[in-house]
């Protein structure tokens, strides 16, 4: 190679191996950075590509879950009231028992009657306040929860409302139920028992409804943990393996620049053939 003050081969050389550590050495440090090896669509595209589409359904699931929340807790809201129904009724049954006994003089009769007429309000005023977030799954005309199950909303999960409203389409025991009078206590005692069975019956129905929204809650938050898990292993950096990378490179930068100032030295030893 002929030695020349106009083109010096071997300064090229070394400043493009510079320029090739130094780049390799930013990309080190960007991955170090960030904690990823994958940071946009330059780095991979393929692959960024991919694990942005995974993030969307990651992030999705968030209103997944959320609408699961909400409706697990309208459901539970509903239970909570059919089971003070069920207790006031269980009430409502031993006053109407006491109440049918024929040797009640007229006074006790009359406290009985009083006392089942303010259990019966109870079951009413119990059943108008259950619920959450604006809806009431347990009053007449109550509404039918369908919550999300999945992240493009083709899917839903369904609980059905179950009226425990006393009169038509609900409970048999009526608004104005009473038992002034030994056969109306007679005659409530079967219609007690009777609304106790549905009202066992609805809550199981409830229930139900409500283990398949907490056991559909528990599946999408481990799904969404595995597919957070899953882009991390495409696009996060081995931080171990960057940092010792790290070091080679900075050491190889180093070597870059003593090379390159080598290389420019070689044109002034030309001027020692002219002395």
């Amino acid at each position: 190679m002929a030695n020349s003050v106009n083109t010096n081969v071997g300064a090229m050389v070394a400043l493009q191996n510079l320029n090739s550590t130094n780049n390799d050495l930013q990309t080190t440090q960007a991955r170090i950075n960030t904690g990823r090896k994958i940071n946009n669509a330059k780095d991979n595209g393929a692959v960024w590509a991919i694990a942005q589409n995974q993030r969307a359904t990651s992030q999705s699931l968030n209103a997944v879950k959320e609408s699961l929340q909400r409706g697990q807790s309208t459901v539970d809201v509903a239970i909570s009231a059919g089971e003070t129904v069920s207790d006031l009724l269980l009430q409502m049954k031993e006053k109407a028992l006491a109440a049918a006994d024929s040797s009640l003089d007229t006074n006790s009769r009359t406290a009985l009657n009083e006392d089942f007429k303010a259990l019966r309000d109870q079951v009413a005023k119990a059943v108008d306040n259950a619920e959450f977030n604006g809806i009431n799954m347990v009053k007449s005309g109550g509404t039918t929860i369908a919550a999300l199950a999945n992240s493009d909303a083709t899917s839903k999960i369904t609980v059905a409302a179950r009226s425990l409203s006393l009169g038509s389409g609900g409970l048999n025991v009526g608004a104005t139920a009473s038992i002034g009078t030994q056969s109306a206590a007679t005659a409530m005692i079967a219609t007690i028992n009777t609304a106790i069975t549905d009202v066992s019956t609805k809550l199981s129905q409830l229930g139900t409804g409500s283990k398949s929204l907490g056991s559909h809650l528990e599946f999408v938050g481990k799904l969404q943990d595995s597919i957070d898990a899953g882009v991390g292993n495409l696009v996060d950096a081995d931080l171990a393996k960057e940092s010792a990378k790290l070091q080679a490179l900075q050491t190889k930068q180093q070597l870059g620049v003593q090379a390159l100032s080598i290389a420019n030295q070689s044109s002034s030893i030309l001027l020692g053939l002219f002395r």
